[in-house]
């Protein structure tokens, strides 16, 4: 006890310093969890939360009914998990090598500078970008049509939406995702690139057997954290890109999406409440497992 007070006092500079972060989880991640027992009540809202009666499990019974859009949901949410995950990190790890390997520094910087900027672009005005290249009259359209071809009806034609949404998710953050990447390659001992050429490796196999095996770490530990969101989508790319478009549900919409269009448009929180609850619980579970499956094969590379 004596040396765990006399440890706090000695960095209680660092404590201050952390006290904004915890407030800020405390206040946003952890007081709203007291929320999650609406899964378990018939919300009335003349009653309030701790006082509608109790449900059991029929907000989640109710879940499971409506199986056809249950498994619609997570099959799409799923699906989209796997292809932004594979896609992105390849690219990441792409860009970053490319950028790190050109011989001019500064064109480096430069493109690091112009790849990051869509990050800080909203959905809802990505929305509006989209929108401009297809609708009816858009860019790509007018340009179908150039070469004499007929113009597509993208907002009504689910099975274009795959590929639309996973374009604009790559252009949103691929930039942003290279950069961590790069922030590891800088950290490299260049001596071992230096030896390598000693010995005659070319460009290739110095990538092959320094670059991407010093990428390890840090491409575990990013999957890692995505799979603990990996029930959970980005509500604005599936709400807002597709503009909620009913017609395109069956390739668009996720969880994420389903919950916010059934909070406006239904007055049902209880089960909105058990579908969340659903979607924290299965997150949950599988960062347990996949971290559990890392720490067996490479512990060095588990986060706990």
């Amino acid at each position: 006890m004596k040396d765990f007070l006399h440890n706090t006092w000695k960095h209680r500079a660092h404590l201050v310093m952390c006290i904004p972060a915890v407030l800020v989880i405390f206040l946003f991640s952890y007081m709203p969890m007291a929320g999650l027992v609406m899964a378990f009540k018939k919300f009335n809202y003349s009653l309030g939360i701790w006082k509608s009666p109790w449900a059991g499990l029929e907000n989640f019974k109710f879940l499971l009914v409506s199986s056809d859009t249950f498994m619609r949901i997570t099959k799409n949410t799923l699906l989209y998990y796997l292809i932004f995950t594979i896609i992105g990190t390849i690219l990441n790890i792409v860009i970053a090598i490319g950028i790190d390997q050109l011989v001019f520094k500064k064109v480096g910087k430069l493109f690091q500078s112009i790849m990051i900027v869509p990050v800080f672009i909203s959905y809802a005005a990505v929305q509006f970008i989209v929108y401009a290249f297809l609708s009816n009259n858009g860019m790509i359209n007018g340009m179908i049509q150039n070469f004499g071809g007929e113009g597509v009806r993208w907002y009504t034609t689910a099975g274009y939406w795959t590929i639309i949404l996973t374009v604009v998710k790559i252009w949103n953050s691929v930039g942003y995702g290279s950069v961590l990447y790069m922030s590891v390659l800088a950290g490299i001992d260049q001596e071992m690139y230096e030896a390598a050429q000693i010995d005659g490796a070319n460009k290739w196999k110095q990538i092959c057997n320094i670059t991407l095996p010093s990428l390890v770490p840090m491409i575990t530990i990013m999957i890692l954290l995505s799979v603990g969101g990996i029930m959970r989508s980005e509500t604005g790319l599936f709400y807002q890109v597709t503009r909620n478009s009913g017609i395109l549900y069956s390739t668009t919409q996720v969880i994420d999406s389903y919950i916010l269009n059934a909070i406006l448009t239904t007055p049902d929180y209880g089960y909105t409440a058990a579908t969340t609850f659903y979607q924290s619980i299965v997150g949950l579970l599988l960062i347990l497992g996949a971290n559990g499956i890392v720490r067996k094969a490479a512990p060095e590379n588990a986060l706990f």
